[in-house]
């Protein structure tokens, strides 16, 4: 009873909190007014584990190669790989090739706290430019093309204090806010396409099948739903998502299968029934669609974002 409990605990991500923000682990002295918090860190440390915090963290590789895991995300990083991570959404980098004296630096990392930003909105418009990347952070975004620019706009703002410091972070945000180059990590994004009109009805159907994901689910039934023929819904629901039905609830399906596997040592068969699909092969097939890897190797992987054997 005791082994199953622990291993049930161990699937969890750490909280981190303040208490555990160590100087002496890379991160700046805390003087309880920090907005923004730079973390320069080597490897090994204690600080590789599989854990999430309040803040959002954008964390610069510069040393070492290894795995990445981002919510149900699993990938691998290289020195250049550059994310950002909202709050809540756990994560791990676990390094791979370490010298047998360890790496005195291996990643550069700035967190920033959302409710001064969010406060920092109601007066300064211009803060608002920030949202759409605050709410793609959620998903954990990695950008290319921006390592040489963020590593040394990483220094700037540790190296400066007060307004000035600000600057160098405001400034930091504009070059990610301005990013083309990028890609979702974890959990598919619907994108959109439309009028505010139309957005009102994608969410409704967004958040029908968000509840109703493990039940049969139909074109009729949903196109029903918003007052649409199935033949204009299917239009208008592949116009403004660029996805079929099919497609979205197939990926919606899966990601709460990711989400299962990591969380619970159910069979994979159960996982499958659970998020909807009613039968095996083609959930593996559909799976492999959107991970690139089969339930079973995601499991596997996915194992990974636990630290072990000095990785």
């Amino acid at each position: 009873m005791k082994q199953v409990l622990s291993t049930r605990r161990s699937l969890t991500p750490e909280i981190e909190h303040d208490l555990l923000r160590d100087p002496r682990l890379g991160y700046e002295a805390d003087t309880g007014k920090e907005f923004v918090r730079c973390v320069e860190h080597g490897s090994p440390t204690p600080l590789e584990r599989w854990h999430c915090h309040d803040e959002y963290e954008l964390q610069l590789i510069v040393g070492a190669h290894g795995r990445a895991f981002v919510g149900d995300y699993v990938g691998f990083f290289e020195p250049g790989h550059l994310v950002l991570t909202g709050p809540r959404l756990p994560h791990n980098w676990v390094s791979a090739d370490l010298p047998p004296d360890g790496l005195a630096v291996r990643s550069l990392v700035i967190q920033f706290r959302e409710a001064p930003l969010r406060d920092g909105m109601r007066v300064i418009s211009e803060l608002e430019e920030t949202l759409p990347l605050l709410e793609r952070a959620r998903h954990g975004i990695e950008f290319f093309g921006l390592s040489d620019a963020v590593r040394d706009r990483f220094y700037r703002i540790k190296q400066s204090h007060g307004l000035e410091r600000f600057a160098e972070f405001a400034n930091l945000l504009c070059l990610l806010n301005r990013c083309e180059d990028y890609r979702l990590l974890s959990s598919d994004h619907v994108g959109f396409n439309g009028s505010d009109d139309a957005l009102s009805v994608v969410n409704k159907v967004v958040s029908h099948v968000n509840e109703h994901y493990a039940e049969a689910l139909s074109v009729g039934e949903v196109s029903g739903l918003v007052g649409m023929s199935e033949s204009a819904f299917s239009r208008f629901f592949g116009k403004a998502t660029g996805l079929t039905f099919t497609t979205f609830v197939n990926r919606l399906r899966v990601n709460r299968a990711c989400q299962l596997l990591m969380e619970r040592d159910s069979y994979v068969s159960s996982v499958c029934y659970a998020v909807g699909f009613n039968n095996v092969a083609n959930f593996n097939r559909r799976f492999l669609e959107v991970k690139g890897m089969t339930p079973t190797q995601f499991r596997r992987q996915a194992a990974g974002r636990f630290k072990s054997d000095g990785a």
